[in-house]
């Protein structure tokens, strides 16, 4: 048997060093080794996640384009209602301006009948004398 030699600093120190150089190169060979199962399990969930990406977008588009269509839609429908409050407006001036010129016939009507009937009180009294 060959004498057993006491293990020194240094020899203790180079041997972690091997060891940790093994744990390195294990983790690295395993790290290196392609999977293709697992390379097609990871495939797969991103293709999921872009579709579900991609469905998102487009239901927030659709949303969207609903939104404008609907806000399109309620001026649209506010622009009738202020035209149809100005066409009423306009038509209920129209009105007063027309009751307003009846009226004013009405009393010049009115006077004139009066007028006359005064005139004709006057001659009636001047025929009397």
């Amino acid at each position: 048997m060959s004498d057993y030699k006491k293990a020194g600093f240094g020899d203790r120190l180079s041997a972690s060093a091997d060891a940790k150089k093994l744990q390195l190169e294990k983790v690295k060979a395993k790290l290196a080794a392609v999977d293709p199962e697992k390379v097609a399990a990871r495939l797969a969930i991103q293709a999921a996640r872009d579709a579900r990406e991609a469905e998102r977008k487009r239901e927030r588009e659709a949303k969207l384009e609903l939104e404008r269509i609907a806000e399109a839609a309620r001026e649209a429908e506010e622009a009738a209602k202020r035209e149809a409050e100005r066409i009423a407006q306009e038509e209920a001036k129209a009105l007063l301006e027309r009751e307003k010129a009846e009226r004013i016939e009405r009393e010049e009507a009115l006077k004139a009948e009066q007028k006359a009937a005064r005139d004709a009180r006057y001659a009636a009294r001047k025929k009397r004398k």
